[in-house]
């Protein structure tokens, strides 16, 4: 999200003068006087015959603030450039291909450029055809319910609103990425690719589409596979047969500098985590003191917790079903240890300059800063990394076999994916793994640094309501450690930073770096509205915050719908969350119906699907008769298409519909907005 900034001297206050009593005591004589003056500094003014030179400070080393230009056809033409990528990123991933991607043009003697659609005018999409041979790739992710990402939110209402653009110069491809789990899979990559064929562009190659649910970077190398070959044929033009690594940064140690220039984790500005300025958002987090970190759960093996964030004077607003965003660091134990294994010293102050002087993005992360820093706050060294990174790194490889194998990993022949799959993916493999069980790879960090993906921010269903604590965030999530089958633990980059987040760390008050996300998961407006909220595990987030307004309604008199909660744990002994509270929402009221299935207390599963189908008449009572609003939260590959079912079950079973009527009929509710999910994979 781009936040304007005013200019300095519109801060100014300009205040009208007041009238004053005593400007009647003027005598003649002074205004008489007042006026020569006025007159001769006009006459001074109106004959002076040059203006008088502007001193320049040319010994000054700060850079002049630039307008930002927004015309990406003059910046293309500026620097040589025929092709432009554009992505549409919530988690960084689609603008990783879409670097891939313009990396790769250079190796078809072409000119690729990454564009973030939100920097540039994308009205200009039209004067394309200017440039020879060129060409538009846009790499689209999907976001929650079939939505644009943040950053293409404007370009999305764009194509909306342009019905009569004329883009018949315009040669396009796209690449979508989604997951398969979710309702509306790829819907933004599909759109793009409809919407600028319907305005006359052409398709140079067909629509891609990854899926997250089973192997995005396999569908998205076979898909690039068999795109270039497509170009060169449109074009006329010939791959250079150079497969070199191409290096997109330059190194710069710095070794006699100002700390105080140093990035030691900022987001944006540097020294922002100093100096808080509202307004907060993904560019400049507000740190939050940790007020709460507690266990919830009674016994077992995992870990759930309930942490509350204070934002009070941040300014910060927020809404129940709003998801707040956290920056978590990686371990240092993880960061050391790469530290020793490529034999290097952490602390050297280093940048990564762009060679490419007139890209926008002047640095893969902040910079100047250590390799500690890049490797904690900005480098994601947890995911087992993409091909793109093992290719790169095969050349530094000093066992030919090694680099052979890197290389045939990241090709797109059956062996080379089904190894890729084996030894990288389901062995749960990240960077210091490969390192270790790849003795002869020992690259230099710098390149390290420049292909590693950046470390994204994590989204968790705030579980408070604002009516109740508007000063405080609450979050519930459950800390992810699991054995890999190389024997390794791996830990959850956020989960563990976070249950590490205590109350006072050595007299300090621990701090999380934060902002939030705005979400259709709304109550109705109505609140004489039933609602029918069902959330198993750490799913009950939203319904927290939800029972806490329902609660807030009452208490002003408001008449508030029937709220009806499905929960689901495995052991009413072990990990039944928030019980006291959700017992005492009932007790009071508030919760007109606690219906909670512990799945593992009896011989048979029992899931929340299998309740709601035990209360299916007053279900369906609530939904066709008294218009109540329908809520998911938590699991989408099992769960949320288990319970979708049950619905379409009950439709069938009460309302007396086919399996297709059902089928519409649910569908319905969701356009309505009375069926929404708040679900992840």
């Amino acid at each position: 999200m781009m936040t304007h900034m005013p200019d300095m001297d519109t801060e100014t206050t300009h205040t009208e003068p007041a009238v004053d009593e005593e400007a009647s005591l003027f005598s003649t004589m002074d205004l008489l006087l007042f006026s020569v003056i006025v007159g001769f500094v006009v006459y001074w003014f109106m004959s002076r015959k040059k203006p008088e030179p502007i001193p320049e400070f040319k010994k000054l080393d700060t850079p002049t603030p630039t307008t930002r230009e927004t015309s990406f056809i003059e910046k293309m033409k500026k620097t040589g450039k025929n092709i432009i990528v554009f992505y549409g990123s919530q988690t960084g991933t689609a603008e990783e291909f879409a670097n891939r991607l313009s990396k790769d043009a250079q190796r078809y003697g072409m000119k690729g450029m990454v564009a973030d659609p939100e920097e540039y005018s994308m009205g200009e999409l039209s004067r394309l055809s200017e440039i020879k041979n060129s060409l538009a790739i846009f790499c689209m992710a999907t976001y929650g319910e079939g939505d644009p990402t943040d950053n293409a939110q404007d370009f999305y209402d764009w194509l909306q609103e342009n019905d009569d653009e004329d883009l018949s110069g315009l040669n396009y491809t796209v690449f979508g990425l989604g997951n398969k789990t979710y309702e509306h899979y790829n819907a933004m990559g599909k759109y793009v690719d409809k919407k600028l064929e319907e305005l006359g562009a052409t398709r140079i190659f067909d629509l891609g589409m990854g899926d997250d649910d089973g192997n995005l970077e396999e569908d998205f190398v076979s898909w690039r596979e068999q795109f270039w070959p497509a170009v060169c044929e449109h074009f006329g033009v010939e791959a250079s047969g150079d497969e070199s690594s191409i290096r997109q940064y330059e190194l710069k140690e710095h070794t006699d500098i100002n700390m105080n220039k140093v990035y030691t984790g900022e987001i944006g500005r540097l020294k922002s985590f100093e100096v808080q300025k509202p307004p907060f958002d993904s560019k400049n987090p507000f740190l939050a003191p940790v007020t709460v970190n507690r266990k919830l759960n009674k016994a077992g093996d995992r870990h759930l917790m309930h942490l509350e964030l204070d934002i009070t004077g941040s300014k910060i607003r927020y809404e129940s079903g709003d998801h707040v965003a956290v920056f978590p660091t990686n371990d240092s134990a993880l960061v050391n240890k790469l530290g020793q294994i490529l034999g290097v010293d952490l602390d050297v102050v280093i940048s990564l300059n762009n060679l490419d002087e007139e890209s926008n993005k002047k640095h893969p992360f902040p910079c100047p800063t250590t390799y500690r820093t890049a490797l904690t706050h900005y480098l994601d060294i947890s995911h087992p990394p993409r091909t793109n990174v093992l290719y790169e790194l095969a050349q530094y490889a000093s066992d030919p076999k090694d680099q052979e194998n890197m290389r045939k990993m990241a090709s797109s022949s059956p062996e080379g994916k089904a190894l890729y799959q084996s030894w990288v993916l389901d062995a749960s493999r990240n960077i210091l793994a490969i390192l270790e069980d790849m003795p002869s790879l020992r690259p230099p960090v710098d390149h390290l640094c420049e292909l590693l993906p950046r470390l994204q921010a994590r989204y968790y269903s705030i579980a408070s309501s604002s009516k109740v604590h508007p000063n405080s965030i609450h979050i519930c999530a459950v800390v992810v450690e699991y054995k890999t089958k190389t024997g390794r633990t791996n830990k959850g980059v956020a989960t563990n930073w976070l249950k590490n987040k205590l109350v006072t760390d050595n007299g300090h008050k621990s701090t999380v770096p934060m902002y939030i996300r705005k979400s259709q998961f709304r109550l109705p407006f109505k609140s004489t509205n039933p609602v029918i909220m069902v959330g198993p595990g750490t799913g009950i987030a939203p319904f927290m915050g939800f029972i806490q307004e329902r609660g807030w309604l009452k208490q002003q008199g408001k008449e508030v719908g029937e709220t009806v909660l499905f929960f689901g744990c495995r052991h009413k002994n072990e990990d039944y969350i928030y019980q006291e509270e959700l017992e005492g929402a009932e007790k009071n009221g508030v919760l007109t119906q606690l219906n909670v299935a512990f799945s593992r207390d009896q011989d048979h599963k029992v899931y929340v699907q299998h309740l709601l189908t035990k209360n299916k008449e007053h279900v369906w009572k609530l939904i066709h008769t008294d218009n109540a609003h329908i809520y998911i939260c938590g699991d989408a590959r099992n769960m949320a298409k288990d319970v979708q079912t049950a619905f379409y079950e009950i439709a069938e079973e009460v309302g007396g519909m086919t399996r297709t009527q059902a089928v519409d009929y649910v569908k319905k509710l969701m356009t309505k907005g009375r069926y929404s999910q708040d679900v992840w994979s």
